[in-house]
């Protein structure tokens, strides 16, 4: 995809705050590629973005694409919450956690998609996706089966 301007990723993105911090997270939904803040001097991942690593306070940071495979830490199901694009209430509407292989306590918050609740549990295995909301490329997560 060719650069999109800072003006066109603020237009495409217009709900969602795009920083200086956050722009590159966002240029990298619109590859469909999952970009997280990694620092280049100590090796450590944070998110969300931030201009300065927490571990070494350098700011040598570089968003880097995540391999989008990880583990379920935290589980929610929402029953009520604000109107969003292809989200309904009527079934609870999983929120999750997800911890990135990565490294330890590297997480990344979306949905589960294309699985019930019931199957949505701490400790299972997830992978990145991606849908369409409102011509947005947004990052869920798919169980991935055991031995698959």
């Amino acid at each position: 995809m060719s650069e999109v301007t800072d003006t066109d990723l603020v237009r495409q993105f217009a709900a969602r705050g795009i920083s200086r911090e956050n722009a590159a997270h966002f240029r990298g939904r619109l590859n469909r590629k999952l970009l997280i803040n990694k620092c280049a001097d100590c090796a450590t991942w944070h998110h969300p973005p931030k201009p300065v690593c927490p571990n070494c306070w350098s700011s040598n940071v570089i968003p880097t694409e995540v391999a989008g495979t990880g583990t379920i830490y935290l589980a929610v199901f929402l029953h009520q919450g604000p109107p969003a694009p292809g989200v309904t209430y009527d079934t609870p509407y999983p929120v999750v956690a997800v911890e990135l292989d990565e490294q330890t306590g590297l997480r990344f918050t979306a949905t589960i998609v294309d699985a019930p609740n019931e199957a949505i549990t701490i400790g299972k295995r997830v992978k990145l996706g991606w849908i369409e909301r409102e011509g947005e490329p947004t990052p869920v997560f798919h169980l991935v089966e055991a031995g698959a």
